[in-house]
């Protein structure tokens, strides 16, 4: 029986003194910090923080992928300021277009979201150079991220300019602007970073929370509460040397551990090392600014993401005592157009290639704005974190005394417990990247409280499911009267109306949901869309239990809308825009949403949202429907698509390895791709990208790349998934009648790269280079608001 001796809270906990900026807005909102977590209006703050980059993404299109954000469960959005997208020609810089920071930041706060700029100088993010101008680096070479002064004098310059974008918009004058980082993965002294925090200040970047990343170490103390460290972990990194999958540390992510740093981060640049924190480490909150979104391939390393690794991950940290999910990436893009390539590559210097264009990083939501299955796994998640996070962030995270560190441990139930010892929540991790995990069968737990009574729950035991991330409430007040002893069900989130509160919650596959309240016996419901139980309270107060199975928790939103929170039950894609709903999805069928609470009274729990593909003028009832793909099915019918091949594929080259210790492969040039297959795609003549904004291609090969009119568009290292383009961020070019041609260079069987399990061709094939489809994706869309 897995059993815990959940210690009492101290009494007295130590108060810290924290050298942060103005904390205060002028509504009298305030954030502050303690050693347990971040504070809003005085009660605990667990935002969930997610990262989207700006000049990543067209400027038309930030609207709407920060409400997708935001609908996400998002409530911060971070972003580097890449200095070279801005200052690429010294003394020449660009704020407008999809550079335009001032406009990005203040869109997000239109969007309802709050906003952390990461400063850089140094920002890495896969970007040349880490994000310094090539002037920068010819200049200062290795004086560069140090505390030299004409260095500095630079960094003065961009910080005076980065202030001129962001006046008006910090916290304290009423904006978004709740945080800066400074620098990025910086392994000098600590006096360096305080110079640059001194030096932000000064050019009038003032905002609650200052933060660093918490690795590497420094090589000088830093001096306590000047920089808040955020740290990050990730399934699986494409910069490690290693061609094996999961090397080194990676699968100590899956475990539930009291430390905070992870030794699998920037391996390239530091190496394989043992985890360890730096002391003092207690004194701050657990916060995170690098949860792997997912992940993107180098050329020498190609990771194709699971889904479920990004939830098992955050399902961790969580666990471990996090207190500030923090996503990267949350949101892919493609890097803009400079008067070079603007990507990480072996040619400048840098540790790996990435592709020159894409920057999708299999984050929740694509490039494209494509929601991936996690985006609705973390969705789940954040329900859970917006309604109760505040609660959660006050609990201590406790770890049996028999947790198990060996790497080739899989009998041993991997959980945790966060609790003050009385309320709490069991964290149950059966799951790891790329390793099977067996059910753990016979499992009960017990838990000794600080008053003396022992927790034993469920009433018998129960298999943990292979594969399966779990986390189960106990000792938890729903209303006043009404207490939840335990539950084998996954808590989700609550809407009030008056004095009845409904909660929802997620049935575990395989495990009966079992319920215990007030003391009573326990209970097993069965999951549905109707209330499974009614509970009376004190006071007139009345809960009611609504229990989803699995795939319904998935489809289940919460929103503020037409004048009060709601939740929804919809397999499309929902934005909330104001009192506009906006629901799209690739099929039709999809195109369903349901609504609690309803607008009008009805006998269902949920009640559906007349949507409509036809154009339905008046809507039904109090409704108004439109939709932007009215007629795509019949479309779709007459699209064709003239795939043309324009030369075979060549000789596969010779792959040569770089100038990094071990040396790795080095991705392709312009040149080699003479050597590349080649096809023309020609779109029909009526095609509105609009409405149909995806070129979905599958195909084998080395590197494919996308040319519109000779131009690259967007390349890809070839890790299985499918390749997106945007047509409608395309549309100008596409009116013109520019070719649209895709290239594949051939992959070799003994190519020295690692690539995911099965794809990698017999080792008697010829070199493979096969575009097997390439199809339209259309976008059906309808509105629904009210008349």
């Amino acid at each position: 029986m897995p059993f815990l001796a959940i210690p009492a809270p101290s009494s007295v906990q130590p108060e810290e003194v924290f050298s942060l900026g103005a904390s205060r807005s002028p509504s009298g909102a305030e954030i502050r910090v303690d050693r347990m977590s971040l504070r809003l209006d005085g009660a605990r703050w667990m935002p969930v923080m997610g990262e989207l980059h700006y000049a990543r993404v067209p400027a038309a299109d930030w609207r709407e992928e920060l409400l997708k954000m935001r609908a996400g469960g998002i409530d911060c959005v971070a972003s580097y300021v890449f200095w070279i997208h801005h200052e690429e020609s010294e003394g020449e810089f660009g704020w407008s277009g999809d550079r335009g920071l001032r406009r990005f930041v203040a869109t997000a706060a239109e969007c309802g979201l709050r906003v952390v700029v990461r400063l850089g100088p140094w920002c890495h993010g896969e970007v040349r150079n880490g994000g310094l101008p090539d002037w920068i680096v010819s200049r200062h070479g290795a004086r560069a991220r140090t505390d030299d002064p004409a260095y500095l004098a630079s960094v003065r310059a961009l910080f005076a300019q980065i202030f001129a974008q962001l006046d008006g918009l910090l916290w304290k004058q009423g904006g978004p602007i709740v945080g800066f980082q400074i620098e990025n993965e910086y392994w000098g002294p600590a006096e360096h970073l305080l110079t640059l925090k001194r030096l932000a200040r000064k050019a009038g970047l003032d905002a609650p929370l200052y933060t660093r990343t918490g690795w590497p170490d420094l090589t000088t103390p830093m001096p306590f509460g000047e920089l808040l460290p955020l740290y990050g972990a990730y399934p699986e990194g494409f910069w490690d040397r290693d061609l094996a999958p999961m090397p080194g540390f990676y699968p100590a992510s899956f475990r539930f551990t009291p430390l905070r740093t992870d030794a699998g981060i920037a391996t390239d640049l530091l190496g394989q090392r043992e985890a360890a924190d730096t002391p003092g480490t207690e004194r701050y909150p657990f916060l995170t600014c690098e949860l792997g979104g997912g992940m993107m391939s180098s050329y020498h390393r190609r990771i194709r993401i699971d889904p479920r690794d990004i939830e098992s991950l955050v399902h961790v940290k969580l666990g471990s005592g996090g207190n500030l999910p923090g996503y990267y990436m949350y949101h892919g893009g493609v890097n803009p157009e400079g008067r070079t390539t603007l990507q990480e590559s072996q040619a400048t210097g840098y540790w790996n290639d990435l592709p020159v264009k894409n920057y999708d990083f299999q984050a929740p939501l694509g490039a494209a704005g494509q929601l991936r299955p996690h985006y609705h796994r973390l969705r789940r998640l954040h329900l859970f974190i917006r309604d109760h996070g505040s609660l959660l962030a006050g609990l201590p995270a406790h770890f049996p005394a028999d947790r198990k560190t060996s790497p080739d441990d899989l009998a041993t139930l991997r959980w945790s417990v966060r609790s003050d010892g009385r309320s709490g929540f069991v964290f149950i991790n059966n799951y790891e990247r790329l390793r099977p995990l067996p059910a753990k069968p016979g499992v009960r737990f017990a838990f000794d409280l600080p008053d003396g009574r022992r927790v034993e729950f469920p009433s018998v035991v129960v298999d943990i499911p292979a594969d399966s991330t779990l986390v189960w409430p106990f000792g938890l007040p729903l209303a006043p009267g009404v207490h939840l002893d335990h539950a084998t069900a996954r808590l989700l989130c609550q809407i009030d109306e008056g004095a009845i509160r409904t909660v929802f919650f997620a049935a575990t596959p395989g495990v009966p949901a079992e319920f215990a309240f007030d003391g009573a016996a326990p209970e097993i419901l069965a999951p549905g869309r109707r209330v499974a139980r009614v509970v009376p309270g004190a006071d007139g107060a009345t809960v009611r239990i609504v229990l989803l199975d699995d795939a319904d928790s998935l489809a289940l939103w919460k929103a503020d809308w037409l004048g009060r929170p709601r939740v929804f039950l919809s397999r499309a894609a929902l934005v909330f825009d104001g009192d506009t709903l906006r629901v799209s999805a690739e099929n039709p069928a999809d195109l369903a949403v349901s609504v609690f609470p309803a607008l009008a009274p009805s006998e269902s729990l949920f009640t559906p949202l007349p949507l409509h593909l036809a154009p339905h003028p008046s809507g039904i009832n109090h409704w108004s429907c439109q939709t932007s793909a009215s007629n795509a099915l019949e479309d779709l019918g007459h699209w064709s698509l003239v795939i043309s091949p324009l030369r075979p594929a060549g000789p596969a080259r010779e792959i040569p390895l770089g100038h990094t210790q071990p040396a790795v492969a080095v991705a392709p040039t312009d040149a080699d791709f003479a050597h590349g297959a080649a096809w023309r795609v020609a779109l029909p003549a009526d095609l509105d990208p609009a409405r149909t904004p995806l070129l979905r291609l599958r195909y084998v090969g080395d590197v494919a790349r996308i040319l519109l009119g000779g131009r690259l568009v967007l390349d890809d290292f070839y890790h299985g998934d499918v390749l997106e383009l945007d047509l409608a961020r395309h549309a100008s070019a596409l009116a013109t009648g520019a070719d649209l041609v895709v290239e594949i260079l051939p992959l070799r069987a003994d190519a020295p790269i690692l690539l995911p399990a099965g794809l990698r061709p017999p080792a008697d094939s010829a070199p493979l280079a096969h575009l097997h489809s390439v199809e339209l994706v259309p976008r059906f869309s309808a509105i629904a608001r009210l008349c």
